[in-house]
């Protein structure tokens, strides 16, 4: 039987609330979605509190988790040198993830920096986090296309997967920000790079308007993917993207689906249902 990693992304869904969702409501939250069963969770990010004054709280939520017979591990976002230092400190933390774009206006809208310099910024990541002996993970942004309107083809993408592959990196998801990926370019760009690189894990980050989950997770799964990234009621986007957020991928629908087609997914269904109402709770009374 064929078992997908999930990635489940909090994260991703706090990032753009405006009101601040109490530390204490985070937790209570974060220790539910670690009973449920998920390989990863996205848990949060050491970037500028300016910029994301939502996550500022990250370390002291960690920090206040109970890990006792937990196989979850922990994921958190950096943007440069200084996140990566405090991340790879918390022993609690076993992935650490940066955004990286082939596209310009992307780059600089997300970490303020050109593609040049972001990955000059990323080889320092990568030896700080080599260091720590844990495991960075490339989030590899406009995958699929740009609606940026600058040049976009699978020759620029295999340029820069080359290239963090020259690094050594061993994990990245190819991730759609915006939703724009159809489900022939996800197989397109999937299949092509994890048949070219099959020493190389590669994930998928999609994001997607409600109607189109499906299509989308049943290409991924059809691809070959078994690794994926979803939001407990897609809630979420990324605030750099764009002004108009596309929510992230419905985790329920993702863990539905495996069941239809008896993908095994270690999900507690109890338990899940549990966090599922914390993120009710959460998500709809903070906005």
């Amino acid at each position: 039987m064929q078992r997908i990693k999930i990635i489940e992304c909090p994260r991703d869904a706090m990032q753009s609330i405006k009101k601040f969702i109490p530390t204490e409501k985070k937790i209570k939250y974060i220790q539910s979605l670690l009973d449920v069963g998920f390989n990863t969770i996205d848990v949060g990010s050491f970037v500028s509190k300016k910029v994301i004054p939502q996550l500022a709280d990250t370390g002291e939520l960690i920090n206040s988790l109970d890990f006792e017979d937990k196989n979850t591990k922990l994921l958190v976002i950096v943007a440069n040198i200084k996140g990566a230092e405090i991340a790879t400190n918390f022993k609690q933390i076993s992935y650490v993830g940066f955004p990286f774009s082939i596209s310009e206006n992307f780059q600089m809208r997300n970490t303020n920096k050109t593609i040049e310099e972001s990955f000059i910024n990323l080889i320092s990541i990568n030896d700080i986090v080599l260091a720590s002996k844990k495991k960075l993970v490339v989030y590899l942004s406009m995958c699929f296309g740009n609606p940026y309107g600058e040049v976009w083809s699978l020759n620029i993408l295999d340029y820069w997967i080359s290239k963090l592959i020259d690094l050594g990196i061993k994990l990245i998801s190819l991730s759609d920000t915006i939703g724009s990926a159809t489900p022939k370019m996800i197989n397109v760009v999937y299949e092509y790079f994890s048949m070219k690189y099959p020493n190389v894990e590669f994930g998928l980050h999609l994001h997607s308007h409600p109607q189109f989950w499906r299509e989308k997770v049943e290409t991924s799964i059809d691809s070959g993917c078994l690794r994926i990234d979803g939001a407990i009621q897609g809630f979420g986007g990324c605030p750099m993207a764009s002004d108009n957020m596309i929510g992230n991928m419905p985790t329920e629908k993702i863990i539905t689906f495996c069941e239809e087609k008896g993908i095994e997914s270690g999900i507690n269904p109890l338990k899940f249902e549990v966090a599922y109402n914390y993120a009710s709770d959460i998500f709809l009374n903070y906005k």
